[in-house]
């Protein structure tokens, strides 16, 4: 049976996004306190561990999502949903706090605290 070309235009597979869902979780700000390793999980499986400077991209299939960051210290938890073929990112900061450079003066670490800033909205 010979294609029309009505029929490819209105062929629904033709309509599948070309890239996968993915999340990409950048550490690369200048106001990052640039040490200590930052832990990344989606969806309860460890993904990453990040250092200054890391970056790291996973592929998910579409749906709602929760990704989870820690330092140690601070936990912090992002829901959110990914469309099929879309690309979300993330930026994570690991920042001084009121009392972070005075205590590390005296006891050689202090609390680092965890900004999450989504990118791609």
């Amino acid at each position: 049976m010979p294609v029309v070309l009505a029929d490819a235009v209105n062929d629904p597979s033709l309509d599948t996004p070309r890239f996968p869902s993915s999340i990409t979780v950048t550490r690369t700000a200048e106001d990052d306190f640039k040490s200590r390793q930052i832990y990344i999980s989606i969806d309860g499986e460890h993904a990453a561990t990040l250092l200054w400077g890391d970056s790291v991209t996973k592929d998910l299939e579409p749906g709602p999502h929760r990704v989870r960051f820690n330092n140690t210290f601070i936990w912090k938890t992002v829901h959110f949903t990914v469309q099929p073929g879309q690309q979300v990112f993330f930026e994570v900061i690991n920042r001084p706090g009121f009392g972070t450079l005075p205590m590390m003066l005296v006891l050689g670490v202090g609390p680092l605290y965890l900004t999450i800033r989504r990118m791609d909205s």
